[in-house]
């Protein structure tokens, strides 16, 4: 019962290291992954990964070193930020891997992608054949970033000579049956305004409804449960 109980603890604490860990290096690390930060997440995960199954190792050990590697990688990204030129070796540097329509054989052989995988990178960029793109960049986090040939690429209102609107953001009212109060303040409509809302649509109780969303100018949007239940 004793090592059950050990091993709790130190999951535990091992948790809440990392989570700490990751808080303090910003949301972009989730999104933006480096080969660096790739390697560190794994090296991170190891050490807690290890102690836990290792009962010669103690909680107090299990912290040190996660904070010790939680702070040099802060440290190199603090570097990165303040040093532009240890940005190219530590995180690398984007790559064209199209330029001007052309293929850059060259770059592609350099990174180790072949042209599958790069289809693959196009498609997901939105761009389902190379021969619509004008640059593509191959970025740090290895994802690409595409520049469409003039002829593929999508008209624009200001090019259609259609009147520009005002754009709100859409705000999320309702979630799981529960109310987002602080949404509500946001969207600049309180709890009445939303049940008379709710009444329109035949909706008694806010328990019913599975999603709601405010929309600036137009209807409430709303999926009751029954409604997802019915598809």
């Amino acid at each position: 019962m004793g090592n059950y109980l050990s091993v709790a603890v130190e999951l535990v604490c091992g948790l809440g290291i990392l989570f700490i860990i990751l808080k303090l290096l910003g949301k972009t690390q989730f999104s933006q992954i480096t080969p660096f930060d790739f390697i560190s997440a794994l090296i991170l995960g190891e050490l807690v990964g290890n102690a836990v199954y290792d009962h010669e190792i103690k909680i107090k050990e299990i912290i040190f070193a996660s904070l010790l590697w939680g702070v040099l990688i802060y440290i190199i990204e603090f570097i990165t930020q303040k040093m532009k030129s240890s940005r190219k070796f530590l995180e690398g540097e984007p790559n064209i891997v199209i330029r001007k329509g052309e293929l850059q054989y060259k770059v592609l052989k350099k990174n180790k992608m072949d042209i599958n995988q790069l289809q693959s990178l196009l498609r997901q960029a939105g761009s389902f054949s190379i021969q619509e793109v004008e640059y593509a960049i191959l970025e740090t986090n290895g994802m690409v970033s595409v520049l469409p040939k003039s002829d593929f690429d999508k008209p624009t209102n200001k090019d259609l000579q259609v009147p520009s609107k005002s754009v709100s953001l859409p705000i999320t009212l309702i979630i799981d049956g529960e109310l987002v109060r602080d949404n509500l303040k946001e969207a600049g409509v309180d709890e009445q305004w939303l049940k008379q809302e709710l009444k329109k649509k035949n909706i008694d109780k806010t328990e019913d409804v599975l999603f709601a969303e405010w929309h600036k100018n137009k209807p409430l949007y709303t999926v009751t449960y029954e409604q997802s239940r019915s598809t």
